[in-house]
């Protein structure tokens, strides 16, 4: 209920719940952790993935601990087996609600199309949107295309455009591994993921954690409140501009591919350079297209 303190402001105060548990008033009251397992079950029986939600929820038994880690540590090694022969990757980032009759769905089609026909590979999250519009282009021009999905409560599910697939429980070692096997990400207008996406890559680079990796942004308009932030951070000395180097903005996919083109055909060479094939001790092979996989 709501009180007033002496001094007359007004102050918010926990409701007593059934059971003896306080909860903000009305619609700022969060749903119980019960209740949130539950809809994650609800759906599992969909045929979706279990989401561990007690992981980050505090100290667990050693035991229960000790197993997570080896459930990251299993999730990097299916992911390091899978990509590593991939050779040179452009991921790209988006929007998974931009539906297929939006112009940036058109957009990142076709500049997919245009990388993926010099030779790279096209690499997306893995879902709807934008990101099977990546995966669309890719196909479209016989380049192959790798998904690297997230199992989550709603939204998420694979695009139907995959030749290479993998379904990750957590976010931090799908990220890992997008950094890890591309060599330049598109980042096509998106929601928090696609900005969390873009700003710790930004970050790695800017922390020297990885070098020589340019990152595009389409779309000037869409993202101008973002790059007067970013502005607003170098005139505060929070960022250097020259970090920001790495950093490239385009508004049509002309001008996208041409950022690109050089920067793209100098690092494929590099990555051409880089010999490695698989052991049959390793029981290793090269990533192929996945049976089954329709081609369109």
């Amino acid at each position: 209920m709501h009180g007033t303190p002496a001094g007359g402001g007004c102050e918010i105060v926990p409701e007593q719940a059934p059971g003896g548990r306080r909860t903000l008033p009305g619609s700022f009251a969060p749903d119980p952790s019960h209740v949130i397992r539950a809809r994650m079950a609800s759906s599992n029986k969909n045929g979706t993935r279990p989401i561990d939600l007690r992981f980050l929820e505090g100290p667990r038994s050693r035991w229960q601990e000790f197993r997570t880690a080896l459930s990251i540590a299993g999730e990097f090694i299916r992911g390091f087996r899978k990509l590593h022969f991939l050779g040179p990757c452009v991921t790209f980032f988006g929007s998974a609600r931009f539906t297929e009759d939006h112009p940036y769905y058109s957009a990142t089609r076709e500049l997919a199309r245009r990388i993926g026909r010099v030779g790279f590979n096209i690499m997306s999250g893995g879902g709807p949107g934008l990101m099977e519009a990546a995966n669309r282009g890719a196909r479209d021009v016989g380049a192959l295309s790798v998904g690297c999905n997230i199992v989550l409560p709603h939204e998420q599910h694979a695009n139907p455009y995959l030749d290479v697939s993998l379904t990750f429980d957590r976010f931090f070692v799908r990220k890992v591994l997008l950094v890890k096997y591309s060599i330049c990400f598109v980042v096509m207008p998106g929601g928090a993921g696609t900005v969390d996406e873009l700003f710790e890559t930004i970050t790695l680079i800017q922390t020297g954690k990885v070098r020589d990796f340019p990152i595009l942004l389409y779309g000037r308009e869409y993202w101008r409140p973002m790059l007067d932030q970013i502005d607003r951070m170098v005139a505060e000395g929070t960022i250097g501009r020259k970090e920001l180097e790495f950093l490239f903005v385009a508004d049509n996919v002309e001008e996208a591919t041409a950022l690109l083109q050089d920067r793209l055909v100098a690092m494929w060479q590099v990555a051409q350079g880089r010999k490695d094939r698989p052991k049959w001790w390793f029981l290793e092979q090269r990533a192929r297209r996945e049976t089954g996989v329709k081609r369109s």
